[in-house]
């Protein structure tokens, strides 16, 4: 009776052991985020760029997670971003959108910034991105080019409507022959200080009526 008492004792003992034996679980971690489509283009070489305003496609954000590993459609989930929204737009859900209001590269980005970890676990918090490249084609069709040149020692930015140019320095594009274009001179520093060349001026805007040559065009920024 005494050795089943001490082996009884013996187990229960254990039991208690192995009851307070503290849990080793991993927390799911998001590493990485991938963009889907990586690249999209809108418009055409022969295509005026304000034709391809409202021109779109959706995108997809898919993290990647380890502990344990998957993959999942977190769209819904990222901060979405633009960094230069003249040329397109993205919205809440990752809808990119072309702007018409000039051409080139914009980066577009979804991000995800985490004080702690998918199980709960605190952190000192993490910045997870991933990033793709939308694409206006620039009009490079025949027509009248027309060519700003900046001046004075402030700085300041140029925009166009319709849409083609769109710099915060000297720039040349291409209209098609009869378009009436509208330039828009903003300051970033310093104040704006005035056109020359245009066919008309109303405050920062610079008026070209009915282009049928090319156009010189000087815009100053006072400091």
């Amino acid at each position: 009776m005494l050795r089943m008492a001490i082996r009884f004792g013996a187990v229960a003992a254990l039991g208690s052991v192995m009851l307070f034996v503290p849990g080793c679980g991993r927390d799911q971690q998001l590493v990485s985020i991938t963009i889907q489509p990586s690249t999209e283009t809108f418009g055409s070489s022969t295509t005026p760029v304000n034709e391809d305003a409202g021109l779109n496609a959706q995108l997809t954000a898919l993290g990647t997670y380890i502990h344990p590993p998957v993959t999942k459609d977190i769209t819904s989930q990222v901060t979405w971003a633009s960094n230069t929204p003249q040329i397109a737009t993205v919205s809440a859900t990752g809808l990119l959108t072309a702007t018409g209001e000039a051409c080139g590269n914009s980066l577009v980005s979804a991000t995800i910034t985490k004080n702690s970890s998918d199980g709960g676990i605190g952190s000192t918090g993490a910045i997870v991105t991933g990033s793709m490249t939308a694409t206006v084609t620039c009009f490079t069709g025949t027509g009248p080019a027309v060519t700003v040149t900046f001046a004075g020692t402030g700085t300041g930015t140029v925009s166009s409507s319709p849409g083609g140019l769109g710099c915060t320095s000297t720039c040349t594009a291409s209209f098609p022959i009869g378009t009436t274009l509208t330039l828009t001179a903003t300051p970033t520093s310093g104040s704006f200080g005035g056109w020359a060349g245009c066919d008309s001026t109303a405050g920062a805007a610079c008026v070209l009526n009915d282009l049928q040559n090319p156009v010189n065009l000087t815009v100053t920024f006072n400091p």
